[in-house]
């Protein structure tokens, strides 16, 4: 009976539901990390190298959570000619908290004015940089669900991530993706795989309601990350092997997907954590060493347990060089605005999808598949996958709003680092500051960002957009 009642509601789903158009705004200003590391008296290469980063988008105190989120949401409605009164729910991901009550949600409400929208589901869901994911599942399982009422979903994943002076602040940046959600999707959620893993931990969190600055135990946090890696990766692979080996192979491998997206915290992390399910692979089936050579750098380490792996350097060589090739393939290339604009928190893993789409063609992006994790330190964690779904009316759409990526990256102003340290001390003494009013330019901002004006005596914050 229960089987039969899970076929009749498969049957009743929309189908193909996904992300029909994506849109996604950066500062336009950015700091060398190569400048930045002279600056800083560092040793070079230890931000270009050793955290794999060329530049960091950053915000003057001009721009907060909520003009970001209202920029990249009039920018995906006006790219794609929708009316507000199509969005049935809105959810934002953002760990950037300028109120301890009233959600960035609810600040965008004031672009739905004129069209008189108000019946429309979704407030704020925080947690480190996991918030966009858990938005953008609430979104799919509202459509999915009895309460859908036809209209479109609206996810925002939005973050401006800066850091005390010191070794964490070349992981900083900024940016907002906004992700409209619906049917007949070019970009489809796979049903029945998605894994999850959450545990307690205090790798980076934010105790102190007045800073914009977090608290982090760096080796902490890349244990955590690994740690949650290899738990969602493992589930992944079971549930793929439960309810969609059929169309792909009996035991899922990466040879299954087309690309490898991962929140970004720095890409150097990113392409040991392709190392790292490659390892995964192996332990998983260590016959495969002797029917690929793929494996053969990790023929000494098929008795290892993973838990006692996140620090030991042999490992890690060993599947960086195993995983070279994938790497280069099938994440490397889509790590082009974490490489160029840094750490979004929230929006970091959409940023990869922005520019796994850049790019591709129609010609050969139809059946492509596309593996997602994403991580929220405290921690909370997931994967996913996407699939290119064949004969959408979006997909070629979709793929035009990616065309000039990166044109608009080329188009920003570069600042010295002795500009960007003011900066930052600037953003660190106003950041909660009432009355203020910003005292950086707005002729630098692009065309179509919103801005705030000003913050009245009762910390209200006012916006405008500049034309």
């Amino acid at each position: 009976m229960e089987m039969a009642h899970t076929s009749k509601l498969i049957s009743c789903w929309p189908k193909d539901v996904g992300i029909i158009a994506l849109e996604i705004y950066f500062p336009c200003q950015y700091v060398d990390q190569s400048e930045l590391e002279m600056h800083d008296g560092v040793s070079q290469g230890k931000y270009t190298v050793g955290l794999g980063q060329s530049k960091m988008g950053f915000c003057s105190d001009q721009e907060d959570i909520n003009s970001l989120c209202l920029t990249v949401v009039q920018h995906l409605i006006e790219r794609n000619n929708i009316s507000y009164n199509d969005i049935g729910r809105l959810e934002v991901g953002t760990e950037t908290i300028i109120d301890k009550s009233k959600s960035v949600k609810t600040v965008l409400m004031q672009l739905f004015a004129e069209c008189q929208n108000s019946d429309i589901e979704g407030v704020d869901t925080i947690n480190a940089c996991y918030g966009g994911t858990a938005a953008l599942f609430n979104a799919v399982n509202w459509i999915e669900s009895s309460h859908w009422d036809g209209r479109y979903a609206l996810v925002v994943a939005g973050d401006i991530a800066v850091y005390a002076s010191g070794n964490a602040r070349p992981t900083g940046g900024a940016g907002a993706v906004a992700m409209l959600l619906g049917p007949n999707a070019p970009l489809v959620f796979e049903r029945g795989t998605r894994s999850t893993y959450m545990q307690h931990a205090y790798d980076f969190y934010k105790p102190n309601m007045m800073s914009e600055y977090p608290t982090v135990d760096g080796k902490l946090s890349i244990e955590c990350y690994l740690n949650a890696l290899d738990h969602c990766y493992a589930l992944y692979k079971k549930k793929f092997n439960v309810n969609c080996a059929g169309g792909v192979g009996e035991n899922f491998t990466l040879d299954a997907v087309d690309a490898v997206l991962f929140h970004s915290p720095y890409c150097k992390l990113v392409q040991k954590s392709v190392g790292r399910l490659l390892l995964n692979d192996f332990l998983a089936n260590p016959m495969l060493s002797s029917r690929n050579g793929l494996f053969a750098s990790l023929e000494n380490f098929k008795n290892l347990k993973l838990s006692e792996t996140y620090f030991d350097r042999e490992v890690e060589q060993a599947c960086l060089i195993a995983s070279r090739d994938v790497y280069q393939q099938k994440t490397f290339p889509y790590l082009l605005l974490a490489n160029q604009v840094g750490n979004m928190y929230t929006a970091s893993l959409f940023g990869g999808l922005a520019s796994f789409i850049s790019k591709q063609n129609l010609k050969d992006i139809v059946g492509k598949r596309i593996l997602m994790f994403s991580y929220g330190s405290g921690f909370a964690s997931s994967m996913f996958c996407l699939s290119v779904a064949n004969g959408s009316p979006s997909l070629g759409h979709l793929l035009d709003s990616f065309t000039n990526l990166t044109q608009r990256l080329g188009s920003r102003q570069k600042v010295d680092p002795a500009t960007f340290a003011e900066i930052m001390n600037l953003r660190e003494k106003t950041s909660h500051m009432a009355p203020y009013s910003p005292v950086c330019q707005i002729e630098n901002l692009f065309p179509g960002t919103w801005y705030l004006l000003c913050v009245d005596e009762k910390h209200r914050r006012k916006y405008e957009r500049k034309n």
